[in-house]
């Protein structure tokens, strides 16, 4: 069977390595993101494939003590319906009173072709930060019962999101490390870990690895490396 991965992943909001964080883009920035997945010494005959690359843009529009809003546009190629939509606002951690979580609230894999890229993928998402340990965040998602099947052709379509993610500053804070899950059996769902290093204040790379919940509609498990800039 084909993979969907080629088809449907990428449209990505601020994200750990494969779902979405609640962190959103300071207001007037401009991230740029490109992302890619692709299995690794695997033979095409038996499964091996490259997604579609990702080139994303994102823009932080509202970035106030209590909340931010971003807005982002994604193009996959080379695919024939190459453009998607994400949007997200987030309540910031600690910014209602001590202890409060952040909470994201978001789209993305808005598509323009109708049961076809349109996975609709809405979900929301609570974080904190415990000193030391790092960052917990756990949330759920719901998205286009139509795309969102299992191998059968039944529709899967929304299950929990959870990650951890901290700096590693022990060893260098420019070092940081991620873990997430999505639930489900759909396309979408995958246990990922990966490391990114900061380059410099505006320019990161993330190397991860993505293993997915049904292989037979995901594909093959996937490498992934993702670059990032901001202006």
């Amino acid at each position: 069977m084909a993979p969907m991965l080629s088809g449907l992943a990428g449209a990505t909001p601020s994200t750990q390595i494969w779902i979405p964080s609640t962190d959103t883009q300071a207001a007037r920035t401009i991230h740029v993101g490109v992302d890619n997945y692709n299995t690794f010494f695997k033979k095409k005959n038996d499964g091996g494939f490259s997604a579609p690359t990702t080139y994303g843009l994102t823009v932080g529009l509202v970035d106030t003590t209590y909340v931010g809003l971003e807005a982002g546009l994604d193009l996959k190629e080379q695919s024939d319906d190459p453009l998607y939509l994400n949007l997200k606002l987030q309540i910031k951690e600690d910014s209602v009173a001590q202890f409060f979580p952040a909470i994201a609230i978001g789209a993305y894999e808005l598509g323009s072709k109708d049961d076809v890229t349109n996975a609709n993928i809405a979900y929301v998402l609570f974080a904190k930060t415990l000193p030391v340990i790092g960052r917990i965040s756990a949330g759920y998602y719901v998205g286009n019962k139509d795309l969102l099947v299992d191998s059968s052709g039944q529709s899967d379509n929304d299950g929990v999101l959870l990650s951890f993610d901290r700096t590693l500053a022990e060893i260098d804070d420019r070092l940081w490390f991620a873990i997430d899950y999505m639930g489900a059996q759909n396309a979408y769902g995958a246990l990922s870990f990966g490391l990114a290093w900061r380059f410099a204040p505006q320019i990161s790379a993330i190397v991860g690895y993505d293993i997915y919940n049904n292989t037979e509609v995901a594909g093959e498990n996937t490498v992934t490396v993702q670059l990032d800039v901001d202006f």
